[in-house]
């Protein structure tokens, strides 16, 4: 069976892989020049030397069961490529819920407790609040009315634990303030984090900073890994059109033509219907190309010496709501010593503006004195998971397949949607 996958980011890596496992010639087509998508590596001169960035940085945490597993399958070891820490979001001030080193492998729903038992600046009630919502969402099954807003399954919760915890996680996960964001979904990953089973050894709700760039966190090593298993993987090859042909597929690309049993469409989907064309049914495509977006801008920043208390920290007075310290994340790189990753989560606002008001927070929150190195603002970082939002199905048309995060499935636009999705779509296009 010979398997065309357009697309070279998470998702169709991680589909190709799948495919190659399961016999199927495998041929990987991605326009750019760098294997990755939405989550990919980044040069930046620094320092004279070409420092490896990210487009975006990206959290994993235990439950991503796929990802990791796919990780180890292309031989990128999880435990040498990330960097555990326990399930909190301390903020500089020493504020914020935060787990013990020794509770970090207890069951998550106990460290959760841990961590509400021992919040800096909580009072009880604040406590008391979140715990009391913890069991309801528990004994619902964490489920709720598909038009529900994070905003309304956490009603009456106290205004603390909304600013300090249900606020950054639902930014962080789905991108969008609670008032707007899908509550189901929010809800769905809180169940999987705290409920569900973790990978590769580690709780669930255990966070998994990259120490690698992105693209060498997964992509690069399953190119490699597809390779080796009779595969092909074209970088910088962009494929025009792809036409019917009798009941599989010619691929017009830059490089010539290829033919092809299957395919599967694990490109932006408001492209699709660009390059497939008439083989793209209306109401799918309606789906596809209605999905709003949203933004994510990271500005990375640097000063000699600077290095934060934490790997990750959240912040309290935007734009920015989290900042990372590349320098401990790749502490064997030099050049990443004192550089700093500002992340602006449902971003608004030109880069420039976005850049200085970020310097301005690191000087108001962190004591920092920053020169910009480089910012970066995704426009469709992410799609928007709004309440009751429908998603494009994996199965567009006979013969053809769809993968990515936007894709309709159980987890918002993660990094494990991505993943997920892609191994579906090859295990339903070889079917």
């Amino acid at each position: 069976m010979r398997l065309a996958i357009i697309g070279g980011g998470w998702a169709g890596m991680a589909a190709a892989v799948r495919a190659a496992h399961l016999g199927a010639q495998v041929s990987v087509f991605e326009a750019a020049r760098t294997l990755g998508g939405r989550a990919r590596a980044l040069a930046v001169p620094h320092q004279g030397h070409t420092l490896a960035l990210d487009n975006g940085q990206h959290i994993l945490i235990g439950a991503y069961r796929d990802t990791l597993d796919l990780m180890a399958q292309v031989g990128v070891s999880p435990r040498q490529a990330l960097l555990p820490l326990p399930l909190g979001l301390p903020f500089p001030d020493g504020g914020g819920l935060q787990t013990p080193r020794w509770a970090a492998s207890a069951p998550p729903s106990l460290a959760l407790l841990v961590a509400m038992l021992g919040a800096r600046g909580w009072a009880w009630g604040d406590r008391l609040g979140l715990l009391r919502q913890s069991l309801r969402w528990r004994a619902q099954g964490f489920a709720c009315a598909p038009e529900a807003s994070v905003a309304d399954v956490c009603a009456g919760l106290p205004r603390r634990a909304m600013d300090e915890l249900i606020e950054p996680l639902c930014v962080s996960a789905l991108n969008l303030p609670a008032a707007q964001a899908s509550g189901a979904l929010f809800l769905r990953v809180l169940r999987d984090a705290l409920l569900g089973e973790g990978a590769q050894g580690w709780a669930a709700s255990t966070l998994l900073l990259p120490r690698r760039d992105l693209s060498a966190l997964l992509p690069d090593a399953a190119a490699q890994w597809l390779r080796g298993h009779g595969g092909s993987v074209h970088a910088g090859c962009r494929v025009r059109q792809a036409q019917r042909l009798g009941q599989g597929w010619r691929l017009l690309t830059d490089t010539g033509e290829i033919e092809a049993d299957r395919l599967v469409w694990a490109g932006p989907p408001h492209t699709a219907a660009d390059v497939l064309g008439d083989a793209v049914p209306a109401p799918w495509r309606a789906l596809a190309e209605g999905l709003a977006h949203t933004a994510i801008t990271t500005v990375y920043a640097h000063a000699p010496g600077a290095r934060l208390p934490s790997p990750l920290l959240a912040l309290r007075h935007g734009p920015a709501q989290f900042v990372f310290d590349r320098g401990q994340l790749q502490a064997n790189e030099p050049a990443a010593q004192g550089v700093l990753a500002f992340v602006i989560s449902a971003s608004v606002g030109e880069r420039e503006a976005l850049q200085a008001r970020v310097l301005a927070q690191a000087q108001a929150e962190l004591g920092l004195t920053l020169t910009a190195l480089r910012t970066v603002t995704d426009k469709r970082a992410t799609f928007a998971c709004t309440p009751g939002l429908q998603r494009p199905g994996a199965a567009v048309a006979p013969g053809l397949w769809a993968a990515g995060d936007w894709v309709d499935g159980p987890y918002p636009a993660t990094l494990e949607g991505a993943v997920r999705s892609g191994r579906e779509a090859a295990r339903l296009a070889l079917a």
